[in-house]
């Protein structure tokens, strides 16, 4: 079983294979984004920029391997303790209240709704050429925000759709 750490306590573990294998980490999450877009940008030929890409995204994967070996199981057993205390400290709440379980299901709805209906809106007006991927993108993130807003007990709900099981429990007030 792997041992827990707490995240306010300084660990010797901190030291240089940490660190490299923690910027290891960043970089494999974060360069596919940062890399993509500039690959398409430069204008390579359909065939080349997809080679490029497939390696990129290869590469990062391969990255994340390394870099929980150069960490080591207590490095990585601390990594994982550091953004897994992060998320749990910002993460959606247990219980949240109606005016905010509401606007969460608002959001939801647009969301989507929104995606479901842009697709035959952009042939309809032009004011949408151009920005389908900025649309599509923050939709996404809509989607995304709303569920955070809606809260943990949302996703039970939202679990419960896929268990064949489950059974709703109305409580009455």
């Amino acid at each position: 079983m792997a041992k827990k750490v707490k995240i306010t306590e300084v660990s010797p573990i901190m030291g240089w294979r940490f660190k490299l294998g923690a910027g290891l980490f960043g970089l494999s999450l974060f360069g596919p984004p940062i890399l993509l877009p500039l690959i398409v940008s430069l204008g390579f030929p359909a065939a080349k920029a997809a080679s490029i890409s497939g390696f990129v995204l290869l590469g990062a994967d391969l990255l994340l391997f390394v870099a929980a070996a150069v960490m080591g199981k207590d490095g990585y057993t601390y990594l994982k303790s550091l953004i897994f205390g992060f998320l749990r400290r910002y993460g959606p709440p247990q219980v949240v209240g109606s005016n905010r379980y509401y606007t969460g299901l608002a959001m939801l709805c647009v969301s989507v709704f929104a995606g479901w209906i842009a697709p035959y809106v952009w042939t309809w007006v032009s004011a949408y050429k151009g920005y389908e991927v900025a649309i599509a993108v923050g939709g996404d993130l809509l989607l995304l925000v709303s569920l955070f807003v809606l809260g943990s007990e949302f996703w039970d709900k939202l679990r419960a759709l896929f268990v064949y099981n489950a059974r709703a429990l109305f409580v009455e007030k």
